[in-house]
């Protein structure tokens, strides 16, 4: 049985702020209060909001270092020196690697070569074989995009070796900066950029707009590179606010206008060519598609590069001949088909194991070790079983002589303490809040086990392990007009920091047509009517919602929240309710 998520209604703006805000704007209170809550609560600062212009990026050159890295690339252009673009084998990473390489392109460097280490032989961030191979190939200069901000070590070798390093990463640096020819990353304590929820692109980004600028290249030439820039803010779940919905908005219109060959392939296995592309689009289909590749092997080699997937990725994404960049994208596509085939049954094998476990089943968190699993795919099993058990999860593999895993966590529970009170028995962990990997001795695993769960039983509160659904507020299925919907759109891109806002309406009913849909029957899609007047219908979906099938279909009160969607079905645009939750209206 599902755990019950409890209905939490969020503060509601001041009314007066809310009316004249509604007045003036002339949009529905229900919205204005929607900005209120956001903190847009004056008509310039919604103005602003609703129409986001790239004259208000901030200038590049306010970023820590960005003279000196602008001057260094300056330099290995102007000598033909080789350049590596080194990058993380995620989606932010590999746009990363796909938008400096193509913006060095672009401006006549051919001396190029790109490198994404392998997930399972070089792990995480710069890698000696990387830094060997630059050496080789009489590399000069390597850019580092989404990682690096830790690699004093590597960065030391690298020098000893005749190689440069410019970093642009966005993760929280140690005490220690690298000695690196220019590192940037507005996360560090000493840089005053303003805004320092850039994406690892988005920081690879400010060092080619910063070039750019300098050399007098209209904006126009690289905002064609703005679609690259959107997949990675999106994947990578930054907050889309300030400078990253700047950015998101306009790459969003790129995509959907006039994508890079790479993306359009992807684009068009999706099935996305047929409507206007959204975030969720992005962080559920185009994603996970660039992700895949990253977290399955290749056998060949190439020359130029690791044998890792992440490297097919970029290939795809750099392609500009359009029959070759669909050729990439199926090879892309079947490692996605193979990754959610293999994830499927790893997250089937952990819930048979916690459920013929009574004690495990018991605890407020989970940890699962199987050394056969793929290293590749746990951090998307510990979130599957997160949907299940709602709590603290860690799941391990065997990878390379020793246990490694991902962990997540659940709303308010801080998994990184969780992991640091056990970090004597790590070889190394890293993460935040919700997320970090680990890697540890086999002989550790157990006592591993009883601590983890130790401190969460210890440290966490037991509301935390109770979904909760954050409502904006209350609506009637009345107030869902055409204007309405309309002025709602100008709100996007949602996304961390401006999340798409889940209204409740109480009392409703379905009209009878109610049916269980997908390959397991999982979804619940129905019709919903709001039986006052004017009486409004509404076609709705509630994705792994099968629970309340009968309850719906003899058409008993129920309440829901929901959130507002367009639906696209064989090229006719509807309004639909993405159910969040349902609660039966007991008498």
């Amino acid at each position: 049985m599902p755990i019950e998520k409890r209905w939490v209604v969020k503060a509601q703006g001041e009314p007066g702020r809310v009316a004249s805000l509604a007045s003036a704007l002339r949009i529905s209170p229900v919205l204005a209060n929607l900005l209120v809550q956001r903190g847009i609560d004056t008509v310039e600062k919604a103005e602003k909001f609703f129409k986001p212009s790239l004259d208000d990026l901030h200038d590049p050159f306010l970023m820590k270092d960005m003279d000196r890295a602008v001057e260094r690339v300056e330099q290995a252009v102007r000598n033909q020196e080789k350049i590596m673009v080194y990058g993380d084998y995620d989606v932010d990473g590999c746009t990363a690697v796909a938008l400096v390489y193509k913006f060095l392109r672009q401006i006549g460097h051919k001396n190029l070569m790109f490198y994404i280490p392998d997930r399972y032989t070089e792990g995480y961030g710069i890698s000696i074989k990387g830094i060997d191979l630059a050496a080789r190939k009489g590399v000069g200069l390597i850019i580092a995009l989404d990682c690096g901000i830790k690699a004093m070590e590597k960065v030391v070798y690298a020098k000893q070796q005749g190689v440069d390093f410019i970093i642009c990463d966005h993760h929280l640096p140690a005490d220690e900066i690298p000695q690196a020819v220019a590192v940037l990353d507005p996360k560090r304590v000493d840089c005053s950029y303003p805004f320092d929820e850039l994406s690892g692109c988005g920081v690879g980004f400010k060092l080619v707009q910063a070039y750019a600028q300098k050399h007098r290249i209209p904006f126009e030439q690289i905002s064609t590179l703005l679609d690259l820039l959107v997949v990675s803010i999106a994947s990578d779940i930054v907050p889309l606010v300030g400078e990253n919905r700047i950015l998101a908005h306009f790459g969003l219109k790129d995509l959907n206008r006039n994508p890079s060959n790479g993306l359009l392939s992807i684009i068009k296995i999706c099935g996305l060519d047929r409507h206007n592309i959204t975030i969720d689009d992005i962080v559920f289909k185009i994603g996970p598609r660039i992700n895949a590749a990253g977290r399955m092997r290749m056998d060949e080699n190439d020359e130029n590069a690791s044998p890792s997937g992440g490297h097919a990725a970029v290939e795809l994404l750099i392609e500009g001949n359009e029959a070759q960049a669909a050729e990439f994208g199926n090879v892309i596509d079947a490692y996605n088909q193979d990754r959610k085939s293999i994830d499927r049954s790893v997250t089937q094998e952990a819930h048979d194991y916690i459920e013929r476990n009574p004690e495990l089943k018991k605890r407020k968190s989970t940890v699962v070790y199987n050394p056969k699993w793929m290293k590749g795919i746990v951090g998307i099993v510990a979130s599957r079983l997160i949907e299940t058990y709602y709590r603290p999860t860690v799941v391990l593999t065997m990878s390379n002589g020793f246990v490694t895993g991902s962990a997540r966590s659940v709303p308010g529970f801080d998994l990184y303490q969780a992991i640091e009170s056990c970090s004597d028995l790590l070889e190394n962990f890293g993460g935040h809040m919700y997320a970090a990997g680990l890697t540890m001795r086999p002989e550790n695993v157990e006592e591993f086990t009883r601590r983890f769960n130790a401190y969460v039983e210890e440290h966490i509160d037991p509301q935390m392990l109770i979904p909760q659904v954050d409502i904006d507020s209350e609506l009637l299925f009345s107030d869902i007009t055409p204007a309405f919907r309309r002025d709602l759109n100008r709100f996007q891109p949602f996304g961390p920091g401006n999340t798409s806002p889940v209204f409740a309406t109480l009392g409703v009913s379905n009209t009878g047509d109610a049916k269980l849909v997908g390959m397991e029957y999982e979804h619940l899609r129905m019709e919903l009517i709001q039986r006052q007047k004017p009486n409004t219908r509404l076609q709705s979906i509630a994705f792994q919602q099968p629970t309340h099938y009968e309850w719906v279909r003899s058409r008993k009160p129920i309440d829901v929240c929901y959130q507002i969607v367009e639906n696209h079905y064989r090229g006719t645009v509807s309004t639909q309710l993405r159910i969040k939750d349902i609660k039966p209206v007991l008498k």
